[in-house]
C-alpha cells in the first residue's frame, strides 16, 4: 500500500500483490502435470488371463484394453467400438508403432476380442498379440 499526496487530499492506493497467487497456480499446474499420466494409464481394471507359456511383455506398440463389460481403450483413452478403426488408422498414419498388444480381461467376451483384433489388422497392424499373466509352472 502507498500514500498519494496530491495537494491537500490524502488518498490511499490499494494494490493487490499477485505474486503469491501466481506461485500457488504454478504449483498446482506442476502437480496436475505430474499426476495426470498416472491417472490416465489405466481407464478400467483388467484381470488378465493366466498362461504357463506367457512370454515377456512387448515394451512398444499400441496397447488396446478390453474390459469385462466390453469397454475398449487405446493407450488409456476410452474408445467406442465404432470409432476404433479410424483411431487406429490415424495413429498408424501419424507414425505409431504398428505392433498391437490386446490386454483383455479374462472374462471379456470372445467376440469383442476377435472384433478388436480384426479391426487392428484392418487398420494396418503388422503384429498382434494378446497379453497374459505368467502362471507358475505346475510340478
Amino acid at each position: 500500500m502507498g500514500w498519494n499526496l496530491t495537494g491537500n487530499k490524502e488518498r490511499l492506493l490499494a494494490e493487490i500483490n499477485i505474486t503469491p497467487l501466481t506461485d500457488v497456480m504454478l504449483v498446482l499446474l506442476v502437480i496436475f502435470m505430474v499426476t495426470t499420466p498416472l491417472i490416465m494409464t489405466e481407464s478400467f481394471k483388467i484381470k488378465l488371463p493366466r498362461a504357463v507359456t506367457s512370454g515377456t511383455e512387448i515394451g512398444k506398440g499400441v496397447i488396446i484394453a478390453v474390459a469385462e463389460d466390453g469397454r475398449i481403450s487405446i493407450d488409456g483413452k476410452d474408445v467406442r467400438e465404432a470409432e476404433l478403426l479410424d483411431v487406429l488408422r490415424k495413429g498408424f498414419a501419424a507414425g505409431l508403432d504398428t505392433t498391437v498388444v490386446v490386454k483383455a480381461d479374462g472374462n471379456a467376451r470372445h467376440s469383442v476380442i476377435v472384433k478388436v483384433l480384426d479391426t487392428a489388422k484392418l487398420a494396418g497392424a503388422d503384429r498382434l498379440s494378446i497379453a497374459t499373466e505368467r502362471e507358475p509352472a505346475q510340478r
